[in-house]
């Protein structure tokens, strides 16, 4: 009688990408994926030691893709921002799992890479020792933010794409003037949260970085 199939942490961690991309965290689940897997949960459990463990290993491994063949060139601000492109265009990927990083962070070996960088570039620029966790912490906050952000907004639907564009064009170009009287003014040069993502991610961490500049003795 031949035993149950052993089932490698790639092989696992390559179905749960899988699943989740048609799903989200909350619905995601270990008995989903064993099933997925043609196995029981308790066999999962030996790789992880529950869902959330799983999550963060999953979107820890979209960071260590991230990182693969990158090496450190220009100076501190150009480190920042090929870092911070690179991992968004890796999240741009599998968009699912960017709420997932979001939402749960990883501790792993990507984790600590992306980590360094940033420690390393900020090292590099100038600033005091005591100065940087402080500004490591506000670049990490605005990357993850404007990732997940992005994310949300790539994986809609065509259908949800163009509900959320109609109700924009009620809620803006529909304002009563009375009521909101900027809204009515600027209206029609409002854009979409969605519009030009990739210029507005690069100009807010371009601001942030200018603020660090301006700190630096």
């Amino acid at each position: 009688m031949t035993g149950r199939r052993r089932w490698s942490t790639e092989e696992i961690l390559d179905t749960a990408a899988e699943l989740l991309r048609t799903s989200d965290a909350d619905s995601f689940s270990v008995r989903k994926l064993a099933a997925a897997l043609g196995t029981d949960s308790s066999s999962l459990y030996r790789h992880f030691r529950n869902k959330t463990d799983l999550l963060r290993a999953v979107a820890d491994r979209i960071l260590t893709t991230a990182m693969d063949g990158y090496l450190p060139k220009g100076d501190w601000r150009q480190r920042i921002t090929t870092l911070a492109l690179r991992l968004r265009d890796a999240f741009g990927q599998q968009p699912q799992l960017a709420g997932i990083w979001g939402r749960y962070a990883s501790g792993g070996t990507g984790s600590r890479m992306v980590i360094e960088e940033v420690l390393e570039a900020l090292r590099a620029s100038g600033l005091p020792d005591e100065e940087i966790p402080a500004h490591y912490h506000r670049i990490a906050v605005l990357i993850v933010s404007l990732i997940a952000s992005d994310a949300g907004v790539s994986t809609r639907t065509p259908e949800e794409h163009e509900q959320g564009m109609e109700l924009f064009r009620v809620a803006v170009l529909g304002a009563d003037p009375a009521r909101f009287p900027a809204l009515a003014y600027y209206g029609r040069d409002i854009r979409p949260v969605g519009a030009d993502r990739r210029d507005a991610f690069e100009e807010l961490l371009a601001a942030q970085l200018d603020r660090i500049e301006a700190a630096i003795p």
